[in-house]
């Protein structure tokens, strides 16, 4: 026997209901279920990925005044400061994360990535041979954090990525050679450097 086309409407009006409340907890969940800062973080992402310096700051700093030394929280502001131009801040904010000991596998990732950024910093202020050590620092600490992008990142972007090994690879191949003969910038592979996240 089939069913009447009112019936039909009826049971595909109220399975689209209940999908929507369900999406609609499970968001819920996501977000109230968040430890604290969280959702701060994520909204500061995403103002740094958009370039949005100032805005991802204030996020940053709202994640830390309701989470105090939450470290995605402190990378991200040590970030956002280094990509606004304030690399005075930015050395101090990347410095104070590496103030802790490294405890757990997380964060050996994250003090790895601290000196990847801190190398990266060092950098563009023209202190290579710091630069240099952060780098290395960042690769004995935990390669695999500063590897650089994933496969979908080279398919969908870019298939040659700079990553920290060929960075510190780079500078310490300029320090072997003579004075006059050094080249630290590269323009077309300093366009490439990126910042990295745990």
């Amino acid at each position: 026997m089939a069913a009447s086309p009112a019936v039909l409407r009826r049971f595909i009006r109220l399975t689209a209901i209940a999908t929507a409340l369900v999406a609609a907890a499970a968001l819920a969940i996501s977000v109230f279920d968040a430890p604290p800062g969280d959702y701060q973080v994520r909204k500061g992402d995403i103002h740094l990925s958009a370039g949005e310096y100032e805005a991802a700051l204030a996020d940053f700093d709202a994640a830390l005044a309701v989470a105090p030394g939450h470290r995605g929280a402190l990378m991200g502001r040590a970030i956002a400061l280094l990509q606004a131009g304030r690399l005075d801040e930015a050395e101090h904010a990347f410095t104070d994360l590496l103030g802790s000991a490294a405890t757990d596998q997380t964060e050996r990732a994250l003090r790895a990535v601290a000196h990847a950024n801190l190398g990266i910093l060092y950098d563009r202020l023209e202190r290579h041979r710091d630069a240099l050590a952060q780098y290395r620092q960042a690769l004995a600490l935990d390669a695999a954090a500063v590897a650089g992008p994933g496969v979908i990142h080279r398919i969908l972007y870019d298939p040659l990525p700079s990553s920290v090994a060929d960075r510190a690879a780079y500078l310490a191949a300029q320090f072997a050679l003579p004075d006059g003969e050094r080249r630290f910038t590269e323009p077309a592979a300093d366009a490439r450097q990126r910042m990295h996240r745990p």
